[in-house]
Parts: structure tokens; sequence; C-alpha cells
């Protein structure tokens, strides 16, 4: 998809890249995947393929967060290797020297397959989503907050800064979110129910488009991609991303499909849906900001945050209200 934080390269300067990696020079390049945010090529070379990723140039206009965010995400590969069962891609080298383009990037395993569409997988992907992100919740931190930004003793804390420091960044773009605010007035309501929520590792954005669905011997296998937007917080979080939209209550098949697995039960309860609801509600804060910063209104991504970013808005409000 189209956006303005992509970094553009040109064959010679990628089969430089390459030779830097070790594995000789490019036989061919072409764009890989439907990302919006770094450039994502299909490269061969010494006979290979491999997966290169290049993070938008430090002059980009990104948001707060998203600064370093790909040595952050090498970071989570390497969590997810080291410390899960999940399936990710192995990464082969990465350079965040800056001196042969102006920006990270890192090479990477490239995984065959394709994003799952097919009806017939729903079920196993839900089972897939759920069980992966009770996986990741066994992963324990000390500190709050985004590994490449600032970390706080509480999710409270965290919370209240992730969203001031996303009202700050529209107000840069001279523009105010009353819905934001609200969500800000709510978090503060509720910090005793934040305060309680046990730090572990979050990945906040466990769509169909961060897996890849391969065929293997009759089966469907899936890998984890993009772990770049992970944090460390409140498991409640991730939520979100299961059978999106509709009331934690009402996600029946992906607490079951994560209580299988989860070393503590998700439980349904007035305080796990305030905390649900919160971090509904700040998916529609990220969106609104997020348009001003990727988009311009003549790109389709402007105007699907526009709606999905209100339908989040209008789920997670509707969830606290009705958990009181």
């Amino acid at each position: 998809m189209k956006s303005r934080s992509k970094f553009q390269v040109d064959f010679a300067t990628v089969s430089e890249m390459t030779q830097k990696a070790g594995i000789g020079s490019a036989e061919s390049v072409e764009p890989l995947g439907a990302g919006e945010f770094n450039t994502v090529l299909a490269v061969r070379a010494g006979g290979k393929d491999y997966a290169l990723k290049i993070a938008p140039a430090p002059w980009s206009e990104t948001l707060s967060y998203e600064r370093d965010m790909m040595r952050a995400e090498v970071f989570w590969y390497d969590v997810l290797a080291k410390r899960t069962d999940i399936a990710v891609p192995e990464i082969y080298f990465a350079d965040f020297s800056r001196t042969l383009i102006p920006t990270d990037w890192f090479l990477m395993q490239k995984v065959d397959g394709a994003h799952p569409t097919d009806k017939a997988q729903k079920a196993e992907l839900c089972d897939y989503i759920a069980s992966t992100l009770a996986k990741m919740h066994r992963v324990h931190g000390e500190k709050f907050g985004y590994e490449q930004g600032r970390r706080f003793d509480d999710w409270h804390a965290a919370l209240r800064d992730m969203v001031t420091t996303l009202l700050d960044e529209l107000k840069a773009k001279n523009r105010t979110s009353r819905r934001g605010e609200k969500l800000l007035a709510l978090i503060d309501r509720h910090a005793d129910i934040l305060k309680k929520a046990e730090c572990t590792m979050v990945n906040y954005d466990l769509w169909t488009l961060n897996i890849i669905a391969s065929e293997k011997d009759g089966k469907t296998q899936f890998t984890l991609i993009d772990p770049e937007r992970c944090f460390w917080g409140d498991r409640a979080a991730d939520f979100v991303c299961m059978e999106i939209l509709r009331p934690l209550s009402k996600k029946r098949a992906s607490l079951a499909a994560y209580n299988k697995v989860a070393d503590v039960p998700f439980e349904v309860t007035c305080e796990t849906k305030i905390r649900y609801g919160l971090m509904t509600a700040y998916m529609g804060l990220l969106q609104e900001t997020e348009k001003h910063y990727r988009y311009t209104p003549a790109m389709w991504g402007w105007w699907r945050n526009v709606i999905s970013g209100a339908m989040f808005y209008r789920a997670g409000f509707s969830e606290i209200k009705k958990a009181k």
C-alpha cells in the first residue's frame, strides 16, 4: 500500500546491501507484502530468496513510538525465537550503522506461503492467534512501555504516557481529539485497575497480514511476521486483535483457545472488560493520529483509518460503559 514513510532504494543499492550481508550481489529485486510503514523487498542472491526490510528515513514524519522501531523488531524476533516455540523467520543480517543507506535495515528468511484468506482456515486461524498470544504472555518484563521508548513501573503510567504522546502528536499537526481526551480521562478514572496488570510481552498487531500460511503434509502451518509493534504491557490489549470488534464476553472461541495454552486463564470480569475497552479505544486513537503522519486525504489508507478508528473508539467506550 502507498504511504509516505516508505524508503526507496534502487537495484544497485540493494546489491550493495546484499554484498555487505555476505550473500553476494542481488540477482532480482521486487516488492513484497502489503505493509504500510517499512519498505519490504523480495531479494534473490546467491541462488537463494530473502526478505529485505528497510525502515523509513530518519527525516520521515513518524510517530514517536515508531522511531528506532526496526531495532525493536529485531529484539522481539530474538525474544520469540529464544523464549517461545512460535515459528518466526530467521534473521540473517541487521545493519543499524546507517553507513550504506541513512536508515536501519535487516535481511531475513523469506517465508513461503501467503496471508490466510481461505474461509476454511477460519477456525484454525482463530486458534493460532489466541494460542500464539497466550505463549507471548508467558514472557514477562520488568517495566511497562515500548522497548524503544520510555518505560514505567506500572501499566497506568505507561498507558497514560502512550496516550498523551499521541495527543501531543496530533497537536503538532494542529489537531485535537475529543475522543482521545475522553480516553485519557477514562485511563485516570480506572488507574487502580490498570495498576494491577502484569507486565507481559504484548503484540497488539496480530492481524492476518502479519501471518503467513503454508501447507505441509496436508496441514496448514502459520508463521508470525512483523512483531515490530510489540510492547511490554497488559495482556488484555491483545484481545483487541482476537475476533475483532466483538465485545470481550462474546469472544468465546478466542477465550477458549487462549485458556487452553495460557499459564493464567483470562476471565471475563468487570475489570478485564474495562482494561480491554481502554485498549480497544487506544487503537482508535492510534489510527486517528497515524493518518496525519502516514497518508494524505487522497490515499485510501486515510479513509480506512477514519472509518476503522471510529469503530474502535465506539466499541471501546461501549465496553467500558457496559462494564459498570
